[in-house]
C-alpha cells in the first residue's frame, strides 16, 4: 500500500476486520472456522484468504463512501485488467490463484491519495488517487503495486509473520504483570518494550514486502501496455504528498520505505533519456476531473470549478487540460443543480474534444447523456449514447437502459441488460435497472429475482433471501405464472440460503 497513510472513512471497516483477524491468529482453528492457530506455522490458504476478503467487502459495500460510478469504474478496470493478464502471462500470478480470487475493484469516495490491496484479490481505490494523476501510466503503477501484494501472497505472509510476534507481546505482558507489584514504571517499560519489539519485526517485514511489490509491479507495466516512466512520475507525486502529510518518523519505523528511496529505485529502472515521455490522454484528464468532483469536496469547491472556465488563463491551458476544466465545471454545475450551466459547459467540452479520439468522444457523450437524463431529456440522452455505440462497455449499457426506461420502452432496456448480466452477474446496478424493466413489463417474478440478484452482488444474502421468498410466495399464489422462472427462483433460493449458512458458520 502506498503512502501517505490516513484511516479514511472508506477503510475504517477494513482496518477493523484486519485487527480482528490479528486476534484470531492466536485462536485454535477449530474455534475460528479454519484460520491458522498459534504454532502451526501455516499461512492462510487460498480459500481462507478469499473468505476473509469476502467478509471485508461485505462491510465496504455498506459503507456510505462506497462509490459505484460506472464511468470511473470502467476507466479503472481498463487499467486493472491488462495488469492482471500481464501477471498471469509472466507467471507472477498462478492459474489457481487467478481462478479462485475475485480480481474486483471497489471505489471509495475519499480525497486522500491511496489504494489498498485486500485479501482474496480485491482492490480498493480512492477517488483522490484518480483525481491526482495526470496519466493512466501513473495510476497503472499504483494498481500494479497493489496487484503484486496479492500475487506475492503478502497478506497471507503478513499473518504468518504476525504469529511470530505474538510470543513477544505475550512475554512483555507477562513480565510486566510480574514487575507491577514492585515497580509500576518498570512494568510499563517491559510491556512497551515487548510491543515495540513486535512492531519493529512487523515493520521490517512490511518494508521487504513493499520493495518486492515495487519491483514485481514495475515489471508488469510494459507487458500490460503502460509506460514505465509513469512509475517515476507517480513516486514524485507521492513524495510531494508525503511532504504535506509526513510526521518526520525515522525510516526504520515506517511500514514503507522512504518515498525518496523508492523514487531512486524507479529512476534506476528507467534510465534518464531512454524512456518514452508521458503523454496526457484526453480521457485521463476527463476521468481525473470526474474523480475530483465526485470526492464530495463541498459547495465552495464546486463553485470554484464552475468559475474556472471563466478565468483569464483558461485559453492558455493545453487543450486536454481545458477539456478537464470544462468537464469538472459541467459536472459541478449539475451537482449544484444548475441544469442550464451544466449543459452550456458540456457543449463547450463536446466541441473541443477531437473527433479522432474515440475514447474521449465516448466520455463526453456519456457525460452529456448523464446531464440530459438529470434534466428529463431521455431522447437526447439516448441519441448521445447511440452516437458512440459500445454495448461491451458498462457506462453505455446502463445509460442506454435508463434512457429506454424513461422513454417507456422497457423491453428494449431489458434486452440489452439481460445480455450484460449474463456475463457480468456481479453488477448490482444492472440488476436493479433490469428489475425496473421487468416490473414495467408486468413480469413481477423476474423483477423480484433481479432485485434479489442485485443484493447477492453486494453480498447482502439476507435481503436476497427475502426477495426470493417473496417471489416464491407470489408464484404459489398466482395462476398463470412463468413456471420456468419459478423453477429458477427455487434454485436460487436454495443457493442463497446455503450462502447464509456458510456466513453463519464463519461467525
Amino acid at each position: 500500500m502506498l503512502p501517505p497513510w490516513r484511516p479514511a472513512c472508506f477503510v475504517r471497516s477494513v482496518l477493523a476486520c484486519l485487527c480482528m483477524v490479528g486476534s484470531l491468529l492466536a485462536t485454535p482453528a477449530s474455534a475460528q472456522g479454519g484460520l491458522p492457530h498459534l504454532g502451526d506455522g501455516a499461512e492462510l490458504s487460498l480459500s481462507q484468504e478469499r473468505a476473509l476478503g469476502d467478509s471485508i467487502i461485505t462491510s465496504l459495500y455498506r459503507d456510505p463512501d462506497y462509490l459505484d460510478d460506472a464511468p470511473l469504474h470502467a476507466y479503472v478496470m481498463q487499467i486493472w485488467q491488462p495488469l492482471v493478464q500481464a501477471a498471469l502471462q509472466r507467471g507472477d500470478l498462478s492459474e489457481e490463484l487467478y481462478q479462485r480470487f475475485a480480481w474486483q475493484v471497489l471505489l471509495g469516495r475519499d480525497r486522500s491519495i491511496n489504494a489498498f490491496a485486500l485479501p482474496g484479490g480485491y482492490l480498493g481505490v480512492h477517488t483522490g488517487l484518480i483525481g491526482a494523476v495526470a496519466h493512466r501510466d501513473e495510476l497503472a503503477t499504483v494498481l500494479a503495486h497493489e496487484l503484486s501484494h496479492v500475487t506475492q501472497r503478502h497478506i497471507a505472509r503478513m499473518f504468518a509473520e504476525e504469529k511470530k510476534n505474538i510470543p513477544l507481546l505475550i512475554g512483555g505482558l507477562v513480565l510486566g504483570a510480574l514487575a507491577a507489584s514492585s515497580s509500576p514504571d518498570a512494568a510499563q517499560a517491559l510491556i512497551i518494550g515487548g510491543q515495540a519489539a513486535a512492531v519493529q519485526n512487523q515493520l521490517s517485514f512490511s518494508r521487504d514486502m513493499e520493495r518486492e511489490a515495487d519491483r514485481v509491479g514495475f515489471n508488469l507495466l510494459s507487458p500490460a501496455g503502460f509506460n514505465p516512466q509513469g512509475a517515476a512520475s507517480m513516486f514524485d507525486k507521492l513524495q510531494q504528498a508525503s511532504r504535506l502529510n509526513d510526521n518526520g518518523s525515522w525510516p526504520y519505523l515506517r511500514s514503507h520505505p522512504l518515498t525518496s528511496e523508492r523514487i531512486a529505485d524507479m529512476q534506476a529502472r528507467v534510465p534518464h533519456g531512454r524512456g518514452t515521455p508521458l503523454q496526457t490522454q484526453w480521457e485521463d484528464a476527463m476521468m481525473s476531473a470526474r474523480a475530483r468532483v465526485l470526492s464530495q469536496p463541498g459547495v465552495d469547491r464546486l463553485r470554484q470549478w464552475v468559475a474556472q472556465p471563466g478565468q483569464s488563463d483558461f485559453a492558455q491551458q493545453p487543450a486536454a487540460q481545458r477539456a478537464a476544466i470544462l468537464y469538472a465545471a459541467a459536472l459541478a454545475s449539475q451537482q449544484l443543480r444548475d441544469t442550464a450551466g451544466a449543459h452550456a459547459f458540456w457543449r463547450q467540452l463536446d466541441a473541443l474534444v477531437p473527433a479522432s479520439d474515440a475514447a474521449a468522444r465516448r466520455q463526453s457523450a456519456w457525460l452529456g447523456a448523464e446531464l440530459a437524463l438529470a434534466a428529463g431529456q431521455p431522447q437526447q440522452a439516448l441519441d448521445l449514447v447511440e452516437r458512440h455505440p459500445a454495448p461491451q462497455l458498462r457506462p453505455a449499457v446502463l445509460l442506454h437502459a435508463q434512457a429506454q426506461l424513461a422513454l417507456q420502452r422497457p423491453a428494449l432496456a431489458s434486452e440489452r441488460l439481460q445480455t450484460w448480466v449474463t456475463t457480468h452477474p456481479q453488477d448490482a446496478q444492472a440488476w436493479q435497472w433490469l428489475a425496473q424493466a421487468w416490473q414495467a413489463q408486468n413480469q413481477p417474478l423476474r423483477a423480484l429475482r433481479a432485485q434479489a440478484e442485485a443484493q447477492v452482488a453486494i453480498r447482502d444474502f439476507s435481503a436476497a433471501q427475502d426477495r426470493l421468498k417473496a417471489a416464491q410466495d407470489l408464484a404459489r399464489r398466482g395462476g398463470n405464472q412463468d413456471h420456468i422462472e419459478a423453477s429458477i427462483i427455487d434454485t436460487r433460493l436454495r443457493a442463497v440460503t446455503e450462502l447464509l449458512r456458510e456466513e453463519a458458520r464463519k461467525q
